[in-house]
C-alpha cells in the first residue's frame, strides 16, 4: 500500500472518533496509534515517534494547544494537524502559533483529511532538502535564480515585493500562512500588524495571475488568519473570497 509504514497518532478524548479514524486510516495502510489525552500523546511519542499527529484542540488536562507546543519541541519533524469543533479565529490562530502545520474543523470529510495529511507529509519531506531553484504549483512557475515568474509558460512581470510574496507562498504550498508570518518573512521582523500592506499586494497579485480576481483559484483567503496558496487542480472554493 502507498501509506504502508507511515506512522500516525490520533489524539482525541472521544473514543468513538478515535475508533472511526483508526479503522479508516488503518484500512488504507497507515500504522495508527491512539492517545486519549495530551499527556498520553506525549508519553506515546517519547516511546515511539510518528510522522503525523492528528490532535484535537479541546481536551481535558493540558489541552490541545499546550500539547502541540510540547510535541513541536520534542518532535520538530512530525507533522501536526489540529482538529477543532469550532471554526473561529481564536482557535485557528492559537493552533498555528502553537506549531500546528494545519487545522481542520469538525465535522470533516475523510477525503479532506487525507488531502491535509498528504500535504503535510509533502512539506515535512521537503524541509530536509535544499529549496529547488524553480518552484511550481499548478500552472505557476517561479525561477529563483533569474527572478522570473510564469503562468502556463507566459511570463508575468512582478515587482520585487510581489516576487518575494509569491516565493514565500510557493515555498509553503497548501499551508495556512498567518498575516504576521508573511509580513515578517517579506517585510522584516519588525513588521506583523500591517495587514493592509498584504491586502494591497494580494489584490495586485490576484489581478495578475488569477483568471478572475474575485474568485481566486491560487491565492485563497483563510478567514481571520491569512492566505493559502493552492493548486486549483486539487479543488478550489466556488464562492468569491474577500481579500
Amino acid at each position: 500500500m502507498e501509506n504502508s509504514n507511515i506512522s500516525l497518532l490520533i489524539v482525541d478524548d472521544e473514543p468513538a472518533i478515535r475508533r472511526v479514524l483508526r479503522n479508516s486510516l488503518h484500512a488504507i495502510g497507515y500504522v495508527v496509534e491512539e492517545a486519549a489525552s495530551g499527556e498520553g500523546a506525549l508519553g506515546s511519542l517519547e516511546k515511539r515517534p510518528c510522522e503525523i499527529v492528528l490532535l484535537d484542540i479541546n481536551m481535558p488536562g493540558i489541552g490541545g494547544v499546550e500539547t502541540c507546543r510540547r510535541i513541536r519541541e520534542m518532535a520538530p519533524e512530525s507533522g501536526i494537524i489540529m482538529i477543532s469543533v469550532r471554526d473561529g479565529e481564536d482557535d485557528k490562530v492559537r493552533a498555528l502559533e502553537s506549531g500546528a502545520d494545519d487545522y481542520i474543523t469538525k465535522p470533516f470529510r475523510f477525503r479532506e483529511l487525507l488531502a491535509r495529511i498528504r500535504a503535510v507529509r509533502r512539506r515535512s519531506n521537503a524541509q530536509g532538502n535544499p529549496r529547488p531553484e524553480i518552484l511550481r504549483v499548478g500552472e505557476l512557475e517561479l525561477d529563483l535564480s533569474n527572478r522570473m515568474f510564469h503562468k502556463c509558460g507566459r511570463e508575468i512581470r512582478l515587482s520585487n515585493r510581489e516576487f518575494e510574496i509569491m516565493t514565500f507562498l510557493m515555498s509553503h504550498p497548501d499551508t495556512p500562512i498567518p498575516h504576521a508570518r508573511l509580513l515578517k518573512a517579506v517585510w522584516g521582523p519588525e513588521y506583523g500588524n500591517e495587514s493592509e500592506y498584504l491586502r494591497t499586494y494580494i489584490l495586485r497579485l490576484r489581478k495578475k495571475i488569477e483568471r478572475d480576481a474575485g474568485q481566486p483559484e491560487y491565492i485563497l483567503t483563510e478567514p481571520w488568519i491569512g492566505y493559502r496558496l493552492c493548486d486549483p487542480s486539487m479543488g478550489a472554493p466556488a464562492l468569491p473570497q474577500a481579500v
